[in-house]
């Protein structure tokens, strides 16, 4: 049962995925964009956590760390992208 409400979240989570995706597309300002990368980012690795748990396998936590990393290095190279006023 505990397992099914992972999944429904983690399907939740997509949908939301989705729902940001729009806003990086449509944001009307570079910063938007950026957030709404962040806020994708984030919502990967837990998705990649809630699946570590639902399959028991402890490696994709290693995967989600590295993803988090990268996404965090991603986000600091386009805000001093957009800082310098290229966007």
């Amino acid at each position: 049962m505990l397992i099914n409400a992972f999944l429904y979240a983690a399907i939740a989570l997509a949908v939301l995925i989705i729902i940001s995706l729009y806003r990086a597309y449509v944001g009307p300002s570079c910063f938007d964009r950026v957030v709404a990368i962040n806020i994708i980012s984030t919502k990967v690795v837990t998705i990649i956590a809630v699946i570590s748990y639902i399959y028991e396998q402890e490696f994709f936590l290693d995967v989600a760390l590295v993803y988090a990393l990268i996404s965090y290095i991603t986000v600091v190279g386009i805000a001093k992208y957009v800082e310098h006023g290229r966007c």
